[in-house]
């Protein structure tokens, strides 16, 4: 997903924002962003596992047949090639209502993802791979607006294709989305094993925060791959840094994890957006209110788009402001 699309703490979304600073929901190029704008990109707490350990049974919820027959592997008969990336449904663990997952729009047919997405879906059979093409367009539909049903969707993917790094991511971020922080990172682990992509490690880091351990999250930040990182991942993992800093107690720190950022750039892109309102929160939650009301303006003369409460966080501080001067 490539626009990092998940709340934590103090995401500079119109609102609510709470503390820290976070990524924006969906970083990576696959998954479920695909889905959602169309076009690839190189942006890059709760373990709730779906999975029952039930009798196998087969699509219709009934138990598996047991006919007593030798398989062909014993019989001599001829062996079929495994298909490394679906599960059979004889091996499935997940139950049938997570296999089934939330119903599917009828106008949804799986072409809405990144032609990125498709591409790592052909080695499946045409009708299962349909099936999690549309499970995963219909989980970057909804991510923003029903985050816990784009996470259902994501993992009535997963059930049938748990071997595909980009199922796997669209878990992981749909997860975070909705809030299912420790599921989120273990799904983001398992595609970074598979793919060795780099693009999670700001929302994995972020996991890391929610979770209570903003250490963990400071060592993501320092990974030797961040260096390389094009500035809109990159500004994505500073405001993590900083949130993980200001965790720890460490206000003077995250202000100057900011402060080295480039928070005058000329660009008016989301992620400068997001940078300033990072640094407008951090400075107030410093009090240093005047200069926190300066860059809360500067943040909203660029927010074309509203991304953000600073409008409203501007006019409530100045309120403040002139009680307390």
């Amino acid at each position: 997903m490539a626009d990092q699309r998940g709340r934590r703490d103090d995401a500079p979304k119109k609102g609510g924002p709470r503390e820290g600073g976070a990524p924006r929901k969906g970083t990576s190029s696959r998954g479920t962003s695909g889905a959602r704008s169309g076009a690839g990109s190189d942006r890059a707490p709760y373990d709730r596992s779906p999975q029952g350990r039930g009798k196998p049974s087969d699509r219709s919820g009934k138990p598996a047949e047991r006919s007593g027959k030798p398989s062909d592997r014993t019989s001599g008969g001829p062996r079929r090639s495994p298909d490394r990336t679906s599960v059979p449904r004889n091996e499935r663990v997940v139950d049938q209502a997570t296999y089934d997952g939330p119903p599917l729009p009828e106008d949804v047919n799986g072409m809405e993802l990144d032609a990125s997405v498709r591409a790592h879906l052909k080695d499946l059979p045409d009708k299962l791979g349909s099936r999690v093409a549309r499970h995963l367009a219909a989980a970057g539909r909804l991510i923003d607006d029903d985050p816990e049903t784009a996470y259902q969707h994501a993992l009535a993917a997963k059930a049938r294709a748990p071997r595909l790094a980009v199922v796997r991511e669209a878990v992981g971020e749909a997860a975070y989305a909705a809030g299912h922080y420790a599921e989120a990172l273990s799904e983001l682990r398992a595609a970074k094993r598979m793919n060795g992509a780099t693009a999670y490690l700001p929302i994995m880091a972020d996991c890391h925060r929610a979770l209570g351990n903003p250490t963990r999250a400071l060592e993501l930040a320092k990974s030797p791959s961040v260096v390389r990182f094009a500035a809109p991942a990159k500004a994505e993992m500073t405001i993590v840094e900083a949130g993980a800093r200001r965790d720890l107690g460490q206000m003077d720190a995250a202000l100057r994890t900011l402060e080295v950022s480039p928070l005058n750039h000329k660009g008016r892109e989301a992620w400068v957006v997001r940078l300033r309102y990072a640094y407008a929160d951090t400075l107030e939650h410093a009090g240093r209110l005047n200069e926190a009301l300066a860059w809360f303006h500067k943040t909203n003369a660029i927010d074309a788009d509203e991304d953000t409460d600073a409008a409203d966080r501007a006019e409530s501080l100045e309120k403040r402001v002139d009680r307390e001067g």
